[in-house]
């Protein structure tokens, strides 16, 4: 590692974007149900909208990898931030319902698109020694800059109504573009453009699938208790017939544990190896699901919320490292493809289990299932994680 690096150094460039990405989310995520019911969705359409962003992600994962490959981190991530743009551009503009669902959808393809790149470009000019704490801190500051985006949103449709959240958010993204644009490319791809399309999808999941099954497969267990622990908090608030005001306050109080905890996270990843953060991570986590059902009372929820925003803070940033580790030089971004692919298949599959097993044994019981997943995960990545650093 060389001994003039410092995270610092690639501050603008690497994190510049990501922060403002993250302060666009936070601006439009909000709204959408609730601009799609103003422009005459039922509840359960603007739920289906609000579940395209997840879906454009999952669909385009894959071929982001494959664009990424093909034309560098830079094209992809300018092209992204352009798509995002004109995703936007609908929402803002009322010319009907689903010309807003589109721009919805292209929101979220772009995003898989954007980071994607950001965390190959991450993985090629962060020196091995520093890379747990740049994703972890690449986590951070997507997370605080959503933080930040929900209240400016939230001052935003105060002053000027619900669509200039999509403006702040469009001002936002066009930025992010520009900063993008002024990077220079980490490789002549134009020159290497025909040996890396000989690496093709299949090849990378057939050459890798041994990872792929083992480590995949802990990573898609991780994302789906830390998807999941987004639903519990309020569905268990709601259960003991706590407030809204005071569920929300239980989960902002969480996620600011969390965004503190990103830093030290990949601190502990660099100097004692990958394991030592993705188990208690997993664990604790599956130890709160497993504790929340006991819990009866506004005080004793909340110890356990922060305890379960302690856990997957330490865990900021894993996911990313874990594939950064195991992708190969040469395809890099495909491989990141199919590693994202099983962390939003984790994403999605989670809360669904949580729903299937409410339905049939109550909220008690499917709290405590999911907690089993995170036990689950937690003992698969002791077994597939690496132990120390290289």
């Amino acid at each position: 590692m060389p001994a003039d690096f410092t995270l610092r150094s690639v501050a603008l460039t690497a994190y510049g974007p990501s922060l403002l990405y993250g302060f666009s989310s936070g601006l439009t995520a909000p709204v959408i149900a609730l601009t799609a019911i103003h422009r005459g969705a039922s509840v359960a359409v603007a739920g289906l909208i609000v579940a395209l962003m997840g879906i454009g992600s999952l669909v385009a994962n894959i071929p982001a990898g494959v664009l990424t490959t093909r034309y560098g981190e830079r094209l992809a991530m300018i092209g992204a931030s352009v798509l995002t743009a004109v995703g936007l551009g609908l929402c803002v503009i009322d010319v009907g319902l689903w010309p807003f669902a589109a721009g919805v959808l292209a929101i979220g393809v772009a995003g898989a698109v954007f980071q994607l790149a950001r965390q190959s470009y991450l993985t090629e000019v962060v020196p091995f020694g520093m890379r747990a704490r740049a994703m972890s801190t690449l986590g951070g500051v997507v997370r605080i800059g959503s933080f930040v985006g929900a209240f400016a949103g939230a001052g935003a449709i105060t002053l000027w109504g619900l669509d200039s959240a999509y403006v702040l958010a469009l001002i936002a993204i066009a930025i992010a573009g520009v900063i993008t644009y002024a990077v220079p490319d980490l490789t002549d791809h134009a020159a290497t453009a025909a040996g890396r399309g000989t690496v093709s999808t299949w090849s990378i999941i057939k050459d890798h699938r041994g990872t792929l099954a083992t480590l995949g497969a802990g990573v898609l267990l991780l994302a789906a208790i830390r998807q999941t622990r987004q639903v519990v908090v309020p569905l268990w608030a709601e259960h003991l017939h706590l407030s809204p005001s005071t569920s929300s306050v239980l989960f902002g109080v969480s996620g600011a544990i969390e965004a503190l905890a990103f830093y030290p996270a990949g601190l502990v990843m660099d100097r004692w190896g990958r394991r030592a953060v993705a188990v208690p991570c997993t664990l604790i986590m599956g130890v709160s699901f497993l504790v929340m059902p006991l819990t009866h009372a506004a005080v004793t929820l909340g110890v356990v919320a922060v305890v379960m925003g302690l856990g997957n803070g330490i865990g900021s940033g894993i996911i990313n490292t874990l594939g950064a580790d195991s992708a190969p030089a040469l395809g890099r971004p495909t491989f990141l493809g199919v590693w994202r692919e099983l962390a939003d298949g984790g994403a999605a599959l989670g809360p669904l289990l949580l729903s299937a097993v409410t339905g049939i044994a109550g909220l008690a019981g499917g709290i405590a299932v999911s907690g089993l997943v995170g036990l689950a995960a937690a003992a698969v990545l002791y077994r597939f994680a690496p132990r120390r650093i290289q």
